[in-house]
């Protein structure tokens, strides 16, 4: 389950300095990281003490959590057609590569994986891929290993953005959209077909 938040406490504070510390953090966590990145840090960004970053949330780890979502980012591709699904997921994903501004789902992807070692991010992330790629794929996959291939295809589709916004592959940052599109959309929609892709 992701980790409950609670709010006791926060109305003792004003929402404006909410806010600020969710930017604050949010900003601070992609770009520095989890282990880099201290509750003072975010307070003196945030422009508060450093008791109201933990009366609002509770821990670092709370903070992190909250402000490092990603669960809608595949809404509106996962919606498209079935048979163009595999290159429409590549293309979104290599595009949002040269979009790493704080706030897009490159920057917090990249920032919950390397702070996965922690079981409850790790629990967090995978509740995120499962919300985001498996839980409305599985439904319009057709045949008994549906549930299989859904969670295969998140696999193949965590490994490109691993390599892409984590590792930072420099052969797949230098080669084009179009490229990577066509070779690795490809490879997913067989997995979505259910069968081989015969090229003429």
């Amino acid at each position: 389950m992701l980790v409950e938040i609670s709010d006791d406490g926060a109305r003792s504070g004003t929402a404006h300095n909410r806010q600020a510390v969710q930017a604050a953090a949010a900003q601070l966590f992609a770009e520095q990281g989890f282990a880099a990145t201290g509750v003072r840090d975010i307070a003196r960004h945030a422009g508060v003490d450093p008791a109201l970053v933990i009366r609002y949330f509770g821990s670092k780890e709370k903070l992190f959590i909250r402000t490092m979502t990603m669960s809608d980012a595949f809404v509106e591709v996962m919606q498209g057609p079935l048979d163009e699904l595999g290159r429409a997921l590549v293309d979104f994903v290599v595009r949002r590569t040269r979009q790493r501004q704080v706030g897009t789902s490159a920057a917090v992807y990249a920032a919950l994986v390397r702070a996965s070692d922690r079981p409850v991010v790790r629990e967090h992330l995978q509740e995120a891929i499962e919300q985001m790629i498996i839980a409305p794929l599985a439904p319009r996959l057709s045949g008994g290993d549906a549930e299989l291939r859904a969670h295969l295809l998140a696999a193949q589709l965590s490994g490109l953005m691993n390599a892409l916004y984590v590792v930072e592959s420099p052969w797949l940052l230098a080669a084009s959209t179009d490229t990577i599109v066509e070779s690795y959309g490809d490879a997913l929609q067989t997995v979505i077909d259910g069968e081989p892709r015969h090229r003429g």
